[in-house]
């Protein structure tokens, strides 16, 4: 199943470079840092810029920040965000005619996607989600300083909403219908009045081992689906197949600003532009999760 999950999470981050959190309920945290699993996908946490533990880190260092005065910004609630991977195309709605589900034709979110026959495909449905972020042009530069951070991923910013949805695929050419209901009071229900709603559900017209949804009955925003990554712009470690140690790696263009920086050119690039999206630690990955196999001597006979 974790080679699964990291098909999930690798097929998400090719079109949104974002990350996916596989457990919503569990938060990820602004400013957390660490690595990411090569097998799973999820990040694992080292510590988080925000702790007493890190400012203390600066002290040591001479830095005189203080990240305390520059807590996460939380951004608006913004309209329903839908992440595909190309291969599912959304197409028209037409309920069966034996579905007859209350509030299914005014639902907030609904729509039927296509799958891709004998490809893996992603999903990710996000109702009424709202950002916290490192605030812009403020940390990012003095935090590139901190040698604690050198080789981490860095959180930088997380999506939370009251009501997600995910799906893979499971690469018969499947379609999926999904629709976010209004609940209605059952009769009994103490309090209750008529035509009032007792929170959003999901509605399917399928089940499948690969389709996790859930919602808060009260609106809060308790999941974390989505989550962006950064890193020191440079060199940095990467695990490659076949070695027992990670090597230091980087783009020629990259690794040449990094050292105007560290060589305080007055062209050189500073603030959030010092961090980069990361690239994942795993090899291109299969329909099944598990790293490309490379036949090198199927390589080298075609050469011959």
């Amino acid at each position: 199943m974790h080679y699964l999950q990291r098909k999930y999470v690798d097929l998400i981050r090719e079109v949104s470079s974002k990350w996916v959190n596989w457990d919503p309920p569990i938060p990820v945290e602004v400013g957390a840092f660490g690595d990411v699993d090569r097998d799973t996908g999820e990040l694992i946490v080292d510590g988080n810029i925000y702790h007493p533990d890190f400012q203390a880190e600066l002290d040591t260092l001479g830095l005189s920040l203080r990240i305390a005065n520059h807590p996460p910004q939380q951004g608006g609630i913004e309209d329903d965000f839908i992440i595909a991977s190309k291969g599912a195309r959304r197409i028209d709605l037409h309920f069966k005619p034996h579905v007859d589900i209350a509030g299914l034709a005014t639902a907030s979110i609904q729509g039927q996607w296509q799958f891709e026959h004998g490809k893996r495909d992603a999903l990710l449905i996000m109702h009424s989600p709202r950002q916290h972020f490192i605030p812009p042009n403020v940390l990012l530069d003095t935090l590139y300083r901190v040698p604690k951070l050198k080789n981490k991923w860095l959180v930088t910013s997380v999506h939370t909403c009251p009501a997600f949805s995910m799906y893979l695929s499971n690469m018969s050419g499947e379609k999926l219908a999904l629709a976010l209901v209004a609940q209605l009071p059952v009769a009994a229900a103490a309090g209750a009045t008529v035509g009032a709603s007792t929170g959003l559900a999901w509605w399917s017209d399928v089940q499948a081992d690969l389709l996790r949804k859930a919602s808060d009955k009260s609106g809060e925003f308790s999941y974390t689906p989505l989550y962006t990554l950064k890193r020191k712009m440079g060199w940095f470690k990467r695990a490659f197949r076949d070695s027992d140690e990670d090597l230091e790696v980087a783009d020629p263009r990259e690794a040449a600003m990094a050292e105007a920086v560290a060589a305080g050119a007055s062209n050189a690039v500073s603030g959030d532009a010092l961090w980069v999206d990361v690239t994942p630690p795993w090899e291109p990955l299969d329909e099944d999760g598990a790293e490309d196999s490379i036949n090198l001597d199927e390589d080298d006979d075609d050469d011959d």
